[in-house]
């Protein structure tokens, strides 16, 4: 207990305290206390257990703060969501075309199973099954833009000449994520990066670039070993 709870005690229960107002400085650093408060309450409480009186509550600012600005709590997890999205799940760009895919994959499997994200989106996914119009938000909000994302290594590969031009993009993009969201969402199988690397692997059987010969060599001589 801290300092003066002895004099608090004597003197009685304290009346709950009412929020008048932010204790953040500006408009962002409010935005920005919602948002990880509706992360962390997600983690903590599960779906049904966010409210926004709770959000604001943990953020720090007042309801009206938070309804100024967001119409429901999954208008508040989108928000959270998308932008931790956007920072972790840009592919990187190393030149080459094997090790983009293999980094991009790993992280958007460690993104989706270990991040407090990767929680929010299992939830949304969840509150979509139920709402029709949610679902179609998240689709254009979130799965649009990923798959745009998601195309980035494949559209450089095709600037630097290691994949066709007239490359199926949109089949190929289904072939290499679609594998991750099915073991996150239904399967909940392990999404370690000997699988994600297995789905890089078989793309580049797949497909002519520059460096698949030496990755199947690579996996022949793996296999080998292993019997």
């Amino acid at each position: 207990m801290g300092r003066g709870s002895t004099a608090a005690a004597a003197a009685g229960p304290e009346p709950a305290a009412r929020h008048h107002g932010n204790r953040h400085g500006s408009s962002e650093q409010a935005r920005q206390a919602v948002l990880e408060a509706a992360d962390d309450l997600l983690v903590e409480k599960g779906f049904t257990g966010v409210t926004i009186e709770g959000i604001a509550a943990r953020a720090g600012v007042a309801k009206q703060t938070v309804y100024r600005r967001w119409k429901s709590k999954t208008d508040i997890l989108l928000d959270a969501f998308l932008q931790d999205a956007a920072e972790a799940l840009t592919p990187p760009d190393h030149g080459d075309l094997a090790p983009d895919l293999r980094a991009h994959l790993r992280q958007l499997a460690l993104f989706l199973t270990r991040s407090d994200a990767g929680a929010v989106f299992r939830a949304l996914i969840g509150h979509a099954q139920h709402d029709p119009a949610f679902a179609a938000a998240l689709r254009s909000a979130y799965l649009d833009e990923q798959r745009r994302r998601d195309r980035l290594p494949l559209e450089r590969a095709v600037e630097r000449g290691q994949l066709a031009a007239g490359l199926d993009m949109a089949a190929e993009i289904d072939q290499l994520v679609g594998p991750v969201y099915h073991r996150v969402l239904v399967t909940a199988e392990p999404v370690d990066q000997a699988f994600t690397d297995r789905l890089v692997e078989a793309f580049l059987r797949r497909v002519d670039v520059s460096d698949a010969a030496d990755v199947v060599d690579v996996v022949d001589a793996g296999e080998r070993e292993s019997r």
